[in-house]
């Protein structure tokens, strides 16, 4: 039988990089001359990369943004991010011991979010977690990403897992529908990022802290999908 494997989204679901991310868009939009966003604002603008952050951000204020200069930004984006990493980012309370209690039953765990790659790695490297991950796969990875099935997918594969013995974790509508169009079952966090509650999209599970993301939960949860 094949090993199971659990795949984490990054921001919002594994490591609380808000403060970061906000930090570095607030940076981006004086670059653009634009407004800086508060906390609470700051979550509808949040997922899919920082290239979907200013462009949420920009419409926020209604402000035309053209190719050149969202290319421009991305790269202001980037730069301030990258040179900051980890900076205040810290995995959410209870995660590593999640990490630890599926990696000593011979789970393989893997990360697919639509973070480049690079800083996806950095980060994790940064908060001393790279061994644990079979996979980190970005939104550079392969030619597609989440919401792309293919993403999920092709980054269970390159972690050495199976598609039909896995669970996601994720903390967005984007999390979920990859999960749901790949088959596999998805447990929703519901304190990440998203203006809407997670149950609105109808994941698997709705947990509210790592510990209730249990072995018996994810083994019934593939169990069911099979």
């Amino acid at each position: 039988m094949a090993r199971p494997i659990i795949v984490f989204d990054l921001d919002g679901t594994l490591v609380d990089t808000a403060p970061d991310l906000m930090d570095s868009l607030n940076h981006t939009l004086a670059a653009g001359a634009l407004s800086a966003v508060d906390e609470p604002s700051f979550r509808r603008f949040v997922g899919n990369g920082g290239r979907v952050m200013i462009e949420r951000a920009f419409a926020a204020q209604n402000r035309p943004l053209d190719t050149e200069e969202h290319d421009r930004l991305l790269g202001v984006f980037l730069e301030h991010y990258t040179a900051n990493i980890p900076g205040r980012s810290q995995p959410f309370p209870g995660a590593t011991d999640a990490i630890t209690r599926f990696e000593s039953e011979g789970y393989i765990l893997a990360i697919c979010t639509n973070k480049y790659e690079a800083n996806s790695l950095a980060l994790i490297d940064a908060l001393g977690l790279s061994r644990h991950f079979a996979a980190n796969c970005g939104q550079d990875t392969f030619p597609f990403r989440k919401p792309d099935p293919r993403h999920l997918t092709e980054t269970i594969l390159r972690a050495g897992g199976d598609p039909g013995h896995a669970v996601m974790v994720g903390d967005s509508r984007t999390d979920i529908d990859t999960a749901k169009a790949a088959g596999i079952p998805v447990v929703a966090v519901d304190f990440g990022y998203t203006d809407r509650h997670v149950s609105e999209f109808d994941p698997s599970v709705v947990v509210s802290h790592f510990d209730e993301i249990t072995l018996d939960l994810a083994h019934n949860l593939i169990k069911s999908a099979n």
